[in-house]
């Protein structure tokens, strides 16, 4: 059996476990129901995600022109300090961004490879603390726009990591924390200006099972463009990441824009 097609970062579902897709434009494939098989990936080409051409990826499954000119990867979505929306001020499309900055955001705290803090839009939870391996999560404010949750997020910087460890998150070393105590410790490090959304007594914790029958103790990760075809037993899936019985680990979100045929 064989899919091809651009790789897009997986959609998932919120269950026990997690459940994993892969879509293309004429098929999907539940990965899930690939544990303990061999599968074979192999890289075809490159298409980008935002212009459509057969331009090499640059970042993000984006040609290099596309990263530098689409409102969709402005600096303010990996700094949501940066987002002027609220204020009337473009980057890059101020339609654009008045969509997605201008909503609910959620500044967390997850517990991926340590206790990490995030920003997510409203509407991506969980998603967002699936894509990051997360094993549980908690919110700490909802507030109405992304410039709020980045200043948020910058203060809570000082006191936890922001960016998740991910061969601790794949080897599963983690160590647990409560989540809940952590939160009750935040409330004067919260800016004045989102205080009013600080969540001291909401009970939101989520727990995440993944799809894993067996963690590697040591992991090597797979680059298409070095390896252009990879054959390996499927051995677990966490996070955006395929992870392989010899050690191998493929993360799929990193490859997005690659056109790949993936036989089982």
């Amino acid at each position: 059996m064989q899919y091809e097609g651009v790789l897009t970062k997986m959609q998932t579902e919120f269950g026990d476990p997690i459940q994993y897709y892969l879509v293309f434009e004429d098929s999907f494939l539940n990965v899930n129901q690939l544990l303990d098989k061999t599968m074979v990936i192999d890289f075809l080409g490159f298409q980008c995600l935002n212009c459509g051409k057969k331009k090499k990826i640059f970042r993000q499954g984006f040609c290099y022109d596309c990263f530098y000119s689409s409102a969709s990867v402005g600096d303010w979505i990996m700094k949501p300090e940066l987002s002027t929306a609220h204020l009337d001020i473009e980057d890059r499309d101020l339609v654009y961004e008045k969509k997605v900055q201008l909503q609910p955001h959620i500044v967390y705290l997850a517990l991926s490879s340590e206790v990490k803090v995030g920003v997510t839009r409203g509407t991506q939870m969980p998603t967002r603390w699936i894509d990051q391996g997360a094993i549980e999560a908690i919110s700490i404010v909802e507030v109405p726009n992304r410039y709020l949750a980045g200043i948020t997020e910058v203060a809570l910087k000082n006191h936890y990591a922001d960016k998740t460890n991910w061969r601790k998150m794949l080897t599963n070393s983690v160590e647990h924390v409560d989540l809940i105590a952590e939160r009750l410790k935040l409330e004067n490090l919260i800016p004045d200006e989102a205080k009013e959304y600080f969540y001291l007594d909401k009970n939101d914790l989520y727990t995440m099972h993944y799809p894993v029958l067996e963690y590697p103790t040591k992991v090597k990760s797979l680059s298409l463009d070095k390896t252009p075809s990879f054959q390996g037993k499927l051995k677990g899936i966490k996070g955006q990441y395929l992870m392989f019985e010899d050690g191998t680990v493929f993360n799929v979100r990193s490859s997005e824009g690659y056109v790949v045929r993936i036989s089982i």
